[in-house]
């Protein structure tokens, strides 16, 4: 680890918000400032959901504007991560071709089977290990197969690909975030040519692939004139995926740990040495998605907290620390409804579909929002219980204890639920695990600041982590996973 303590931008940009964070890395150092958050709205045009991508590009530009202000106008470096699967297309100029489509967008409903009729879905498995989700990339190219935009297109970056390559003019494809295409082989952590070749998809529209660490262009002049910067800052790749930056920052010692990265998603798994291709893994709705140093995100994707943020959204009133005061008061496990169900996957209405679920399984309807609040983290703590006991039957790999990471890593009942539905010790922390990730790639690139055991260590040493012990009846998740797979 270096001696110098250096200032990193980590650029996170999430489903609902996007914040320019700077962190401080030193021998000793880990601290990250806010320098400035925006939001991140979809819009409804009349050709389906749209990502504001110009409006997330100007909150970048505002909060590296901050970041340099935190900074005397100075910065070390910058990276960007954010959410997978989503793109925007070029033309031969490098100009973009209207606003990227939103993943909850409904143009790939049905797609996947018209997929699947070309390579089935075992095989599909086996060449990428990606798990089925109705929005992955490949079915969204599918989708847009006729359409004049793909027609036009010259390039395809994904979103954080997009950013960097308007802060720098550099086109480059990371390689954490391309394995959630589906068009990447996980043993050779390459394009798979023959999949694409077979399924109609051009893979000169991909710019070269770059790796966590690697170099990824100079901020342009405009950009340093605008946000007051002072150059040359290098823009440097990481885990562009917000799920590997998260993974890098999970403060684990050894190998035998669960990690749990809660969000809008919950995203639950392990992080393993090669992937697992299996059919009952393909069964069991396993992902094999690529991370830091060779390794794997062996993990299953859970609805996570987007259904509480869509019931508070319905709600319009009640604040969540009073939700979570009356969550904990309300019964434990009366209602619980599978939180990976893609009945929960668009928006609106919410609470209305919770209680319709409960209805349909025979339990009972919540009766107010505290109820339902209390529904919902059950289900997330029974659907991480279920996750966390099919990764390490699948992938044959014990663990001894579950990191929590992420914003739910603040959610004191949420972990502690968590902790008694695994039955396994849960560490919760830290909130910011995307962005620490972020800044810790950067910092060993410019660093040098060791291997991912020694990023680890610092975690341990700097950041707060809370520990909670689990307890109640293990029986009592055992009958709640029962009246989910019960026949009706």
């Amino acid at each position: 680890m270096s001696t110098v303590t250096r200032s990193y931008a980590a650029v996170d940009l999430g489903a609902s918000s996007g914040r320019v964070m700077v962190g401080r890395v030193g021998p000793d150092t880990l601290e990250l400032t806010e320098a400035h958050r925006f939001p991140n709205r979809p819009v409804r045009v009349p050709e389906g959901l749209r990502w504001d991508v110009l409006g997330l590009y100007a909150g970048v530009l505002d909060g590296l504007r901050a970041a340099g202000a935190l900074g005397a106008g100075r910065l070390d470096s910058v990276g960007i991560d954010g959410w997978a699967v989503d793109y925007g297309l070029l033309d031969a100029d490098g100009a973009l071709l209207g606003n990227p489509v939103h993943y909850r967008d409904a143009r790939t409903e049905g797609v996947a089977e018209k997929v699947w009729a070309t390579v089935p879905a075992p095989e599909l498995y086996a060449a990428t290990g990606l798990q089925y989700a109705p929005f992955n990339t490949l079915y969204q190219l599918a989708a847009a197969r006729d359409s004049a935009q793909l027609a036009q297109a010259r390039r395809l970056l994904l979103i954080p690909d997009l950013m960097s390559y308007w802060l720098t003019g550099v086109q480059g494809t990371e390689l954490t975030n391309a394995s959630t295409t589906q068009l990447i082989d996980p043993r050779t952590r390459t394009w798979s040519a023959d999949l694409a070749q077979r399924l109609g998809v051009d893979l000169e529209l991909f710019a070269p692939l770059r790796q966590p660490g690697d170099p990824a262009g100079l901020l342009r002049p405009e950009v340093l004139e605008e946000t007051g910067l002072a150059g040359p800052v290098p823009v440097t790749a990481v885990g562009s995926h917000d799920t590997a930056s998260a993974v890098a920052a999970v403060p684990a010692a050894g190998e035998r740990f669960a990690y749990i990265c809660t969000g809008t998603w919950s995203l639950a798994g392990l992080e393993l040495t090669a992937p697992v291709l299996t059919e009952d893994s393909r069964a069991a709705n396993f992902t094999n998605e690529l991370g830091l140093d060779g390794t794997v995100r062996y993990l299953r994707n859970i609805m996570g907290l987007w259904l509480l943020q869509e019931c508070v959204r319905a709600w319009g009133g009640p604040g969540l620390d009073g939700l979570l005061r009356e969550a904990a008061a309300a019964p434990a496990l009366r209602s619980v409804v599978d939180a990976g169900d893609a009945a929960f996957l668009a928006p609106g209405h919410m609470p209305e579909r919770i209680a319709e679920a409960c209805r349909a399984s025979g339990q009972p309807v919540p009766r107010n929002p505290g109820e339902t609040t209390r529904c919902i983290l059950d289900s997330l703590a029974l659907a991480h219980r279920r996750a966390v006991e099919d990764a390490q039957r699948l992938a044959d790999h014990p663990v001894d204890v579950v990191h929590v990471v992420g914003g739910g890593a603040r959610n004191a009942l949420l972990c502690q639920l968590t902790a008694d539905a695994c039955g396994l010790p849960v560490v919760a922390g830290p909130a910011e695990a995307a962005a620490l990730g972020n800044v810790l790639v950067q910092a060993r690139a410019h660093g040098p600041a060791g291997d991912r055991g020694a990023l680890r260590d610092l975690l341990v040493r700097t950041q707060p982590l809370t520990r909670y012990t689990p307890g109640g009846d293990p029986g009592r998740w055992r009958e709640a996973q029962a009246r989910l797979t019960a026949p009706r």
